[in-house]
């Protein structure tokens, strides 16, 4: 019986694993982390970003109405049928001849009956009736030719506003790989100085143990890696939270863990020109791409609203076919039966209030005036700011080269330091409190040599994404 127990609860347990194993397959859990380049991510945030996706649906719409431009030029065409009752009873006089009255004649051989009588009378008309019209119209103005060239303007400023969201989405996925890494390598840093401490801890307990160190260096050594404990769940938490926000760049669950490969060497040497870089963000910066398409726009708008002021030619043509017996009694497909009507128009109007000084459409087209004006001063005032912009930045990059630089040799010395001072504390010439202070000097120099590193990485992205380059140029040829 314990055997045939112990069997279920075997065989139970194993489908309960299977069971759970069939759920997560099905709902995509994986401890599997993603491996990821900065460039992989780059491309499933351009593919799965929910921002872009939004702009990209935006261009679709502007580009439709780009092409369906014409569209203004059909014209209205509306067809209708009625069936009207009259309220009141309607009669109409008629005259009618007699038949057989009149009087016989033959003129110049020809004989026939010439003058019958005529009856005149009323008739009561039907109190139904149905009627049928056909109207279609159109008016042309130059406006409306204006109006196909602001489409297209319209267009290729989605299209610029697309790529500018594009471009700030890839540099801001960069920058945050590059603080992931830096994250990364700040968490390996302090473990490693908590096994440092760790191992000092130990030795700190066989001292003790021999004799050779008293108990107060044995607690320190002891609070001196227990201090290190919260510092790294720190580091570690703020890691998994950058970790969530990358994820939403790329449109992945919040909890995916990524496994990140390091940037290639970073080369400190790049020739930048600083008059070539303000030149060539004063054009192809997209912020002042778009200011200025939004330029040509309000232009666009301006010569709209005054090619309106011009005169507007009117074309409308109407037909109307209405049933004057009864239509419940007498048959639809007697032509005689039916009247029709119709007209084609011409017509050519002109406002004239609009032509006032101080007429709403006068004072619209001021109004864009002042908006064109204001927007120039907006793009000079960007212009300016971009020049400012890019000289601090060529600055922090030059501040970042040489920290860096200084950084590494301040690394060098500073390991050299904490192995000296650990072999002399295992000699017994120093105390605890000495190497602890080497190495944490040590853990300070490597933190700032990699802040120094990926600040001028991160600095470098942010004057590509400036002067309107791909991503990359810089670091490859510079700018001539």
């Amino acid at each position: 019986m314990v055997k045939k127990s112990c069997l279920k609860i075997a065989l139970l347990l194993f489908l309960g694993m299977l069971l759970n194993a069939a759920l997560a397959a099905q709902n995509g859990d994986s401890t599997e982390p993603v491996r990821i380049s900065p460039d992989d991510a780059v491309q499933r945030a351009i593919r799965g970003n929910l921002g872009l996706q939004s702009a990209r649906n935006n261009l679709e719409t502007r580009r439709r109405a780009m092409d369906l431009s014409w569209n203004q030029f059909i014209p209205d065409v509306t067809a209708a049928g009625s069936m009207i009752r009259n309220n009141q009873p309607q009669s109409a006089a008629v005259t009618v001849p007699i038949p057989g009255t009149g009087i016989p004649m033959t003129i110049d051989g020809v004989t026939g009956i010439a003058g019958p009588q005529l009856f005149m009378g009323t008739v009561d008309l039907p109190r139904w009736n149905v009627a049928g019209t056909i109207q279609a119209s159109i008016n042309i103005n130059l406006a409306m030719f204006e109006n196909m060239n602001r489409l297209r303007l319209d267009y290729e400023a989605g299209l610029l506003s697309y790529e500018t969201a594009r471009a700030q989405l890839e540099r801001d996925v960069r920058i945050a790989y590059h603080n992931m890494l830096l994250l990364q390598e700040n968490i390996l840093l302090l473990r490693g100085s908590f096994e440092n401490a760790e191992r000092q801890a130990q030795m700190a307990q066989d001292n003790f143990n021999a004799g050779l160190a008293p108990e107060l260096t044995l607690l320190q050594a002891q609070v001196a890696r227990e201090n290190l404990r919260p510092i790294i769940d720190q580091a570690e938490n703020g890691f998994r939270v950058s970790m969530a926000q990358f994820a939403m760049f790329l449109d992945l669950p919040f909890d995916t863990y990524f496994e990140l490969l390091p940037v290639d060497e970073i080369d400190f040497y790049i020739p930048l020109d600083l008059s070539s870089l303000i030149s060539r963000a004063a054009v192809s910066r997209p912020e002042i791409m778009e200011l200025r398409q939004g330029i040509l726009l309000l232009n666009s708008a301006r010569t709209m609203a005054r090619n309106s002021l011009f005169p507007t030619l009117s074309l409308s043509w109407n037909s109307t076919s209405a049933f004057t017996q009864d239509p419940f009694r007498d048959s639809w497909f007697d032509g005689d039966a039916w009247m029709r009507t119709g007209a084609l128009t011409l017509s050519l109007a002109l406002r004239l209030h609009s032509l006032l000084p101080f007429s709403l459409d006068t004072q619209a087209i001021r109004n864009l005036d002042d908006q064109i004006v204001t927007a120039g001063i907006g793009l000079a005032q960007l212009v300016r700011g971009t020049e400012v912009e890019i000289y601090n930045t060529v600055l922090s990059l030059e501040r970042a080269r040489v920290g860096a630089e200084v950084q590494q040799q301040t690394v060098a010395l500073a390991e050299l330091s904490f192995q000296l001072t650990e072999q002399a504390y295992q000699a017994g010439l120093l105390d605890l409190f000495q190497v602890q202070s080497a190495e944490q000097a040590l853990h300070q120099a490597r933190v700032q040599m990699l802040e120094q590193q990926f600040s001028f990485l991160n600095d470098l992205i942010v004057l590509e994404y400036v002067i309107g380059v791909p991503f990359g140029t810089l670091s490859a040829t510079g700018v001539n």
